[in-house]
């Protein structure tokens, strides 16, 4: 997601569940469009750090959706906000456990899909 509307959108009219390091918005868009597709956007503050920070923040958060992107709910706009202290974590972190604190904000607003 790039647009100013959407990111409104999802703050208003979705819903959200809360992390230590982000918080994740989620708005079912599909009653609306008939898009199936999963978007993803990302908001990282000044506070996180400078925009080098800011974009590697960015950039993990983007991998370790995409790498849940088929488990997730289809039709969703979502919209992670990271907090002050997710770059610590970042730089601290393996991949696998920043993969990890994003795939269990998803199973908490129940939008992970079991497989069959």
């Amino acid at each position: 997601m790039s647009r100013s509307a959407d990111f409104e959108r999802a703050y208003r009219q979705g819903k959200s569940v809360a992390g230590r390091y982000a918080v994740l918005y989620f708005f079912n868009r599909t009653p609306a469009t008939g898009e199936d597709e999963p978007r993803l956007g990302v908001s990282v503050s000044r506070k996180v750090g400078g925009a080098v920070t800011r974009n590697r923040v960015k950039r993990t958060l983007k991998e370790s959706f995409q790498a849940l992107r088929e488990e997730l709910a289809p039709g969703y706009d979502y919209v992670i906000i990271a907090r002050p202290g997710l770059a610590e974590f970042i730089e601290k972190s393996q991949f696998e456990d920043v993969a990890e604190m994003t795939a269990d904000l998803f199973r908490r607003a129940d939008l992970i899909q079991e497989a069959d």
